[in-house]
């Protein structure tokens, strides 16, 4: 598989590429089948469809891998977590964790519970060519915890941060259930057929560099550790966004970082790329314009060169009113510009 041998550094024809939130709101494909399941956590929780909708970006974008169509919030949810997705409003825990009793009722079986999730999986892996990966999943420990705490996503992250420095025990009992929960998580994704997973922490840039390295960096490190003992030939990607000031600091028994768009790729290939495989990291808007998607490419090509050990990926997620023809420009030019 092209996309396994870039993550370990092997010399590939052509840069792989696949997209962030590539299954999702600009694909007719993908809304049609969201309306079938009714509801999102619905979608998640069928695994037929979320088979159908992790492989519409394989066949009308041509990527190379297929990232597994879920959400990082199923993991609180099968704790048992109350999780809505509220329209205009995005995920709703209704019973934020606020306090020691509030970690107690939280199950430690999630993992057991997400059995429609290793079932997509087979689905997907039955049904995906041999050659393209499928990339499967979890968010970072400290993202979890985030919306866990603030009952939600947030801009200022006020309740976590108190926490963080008014009660650390407590934030790391939580991040400890989290990290427990991910790594179970993550090992049966592999055993159901998973070719490389990705954990994202999508929050790490709302901690100041001490409080990322304690509170994120080391758990995600302890994540990749885990999955590398048992599974040394599953790749592990680590997406941190917002810490290009932290990048001379980076380690850990992982094979792949992902750089976000506000990272120049120029510093993240000076920090890591003697270590590390990196991936990304093309500002997303830019997939508004041909022109603007060309110049990106270019760049991020010229830096990168054709040495082995780069996956293109955009810096985050896509966004839903993209046009699809922009998104299959990218993955032709990508392909074209970098071939061997």
């Amino acid at each position: 598989m092209i996309f396994v041998d870039a993550c370990l550094k092997k010399q590939t024809p052509y840069t792989p590429i696949w997209m962030m939130r590539q299954a999702g709101r600009y694909l007719p494909e993908y809304r049609a089948t969201r309306a079938q399941a009714g509801d999102f956590m619905s979608l998640c929780r069928n695994a037929e469809l979320a088979c159908e909708v992790t492989l519409q970006p394989i066949d009308i974008l041509g990527v190379d891998a297929a990232i597994l169509f879920s959400d990082i919030l199923v993991i609180p949810a099968e704790m048992g977590m109350d999780l809505e997705f509220v329209k205009g409003k995005g995920p709703v825990f209704h019973d934020p964790l606020r306090n020691e009793a509030d970690l107690k009722r939280l199950a430690d079986d999630s993992d057991e519970k997400l059995s429609y999730v290793y079932d997509a999986i087979k689905l997907i892996r039955k049904d995906l060519a041999a050659d393209k990966a499928l990339i499967g999943f979890a968010g970072s420990p400290w993202t979890l915890a985030t919306y866990m705490i603030e009952g939600g996503g947030s801009k200022t992250y006020e309740i976590s941060k108190k926490m963080l420095y008014s009660n650390p025990s407590l934030l790391h009992a939580i991040l400890r259930k989290n990290t427990d929960a991910i790594i179970k998580y993550l090992l049966k994704q592999i055993d159901a057929g998973v070719n490389a997973v990705q954990v994202f922490d999508s929050w790490g840039g709302a901690l100041e560099e001490s409080a990322f390295f304690e509170f994120s960096w080391s758990y995600m490190k302890e994540i990749s550790a885990a999955i590398k003992a048992q599974h040394p030939e599953i790749p592990v990607i680590l997406f941190s966004k917002g810490i290009s000031g932290y990048l001379d600091k980076i380690d850990g028994t992982f094979d792949v970082f992902g750089v976000d768009w506000g990272t120049p790729i120029e510093k993240a290939k000076a920090a890591v790329f003697d270590r590390y495989a990196i991936q990304g990291n093309m500002e997303p808007t830019r997939l508004y314009s041909q022109e603007k998607i060309k110049e990106g490419v270019e760049h991020i090509v010229k830096v990168m060169g054709k040495e082995p050990g780069h996956i293109f990926n955009l810096g985050h997620g896509m966004l839903p009113d993209l046009p699809v023809e922009n998104a299959k420009y990218l993955v032709d030019l990508v392909h074209e510009l970098t071939r061997r």
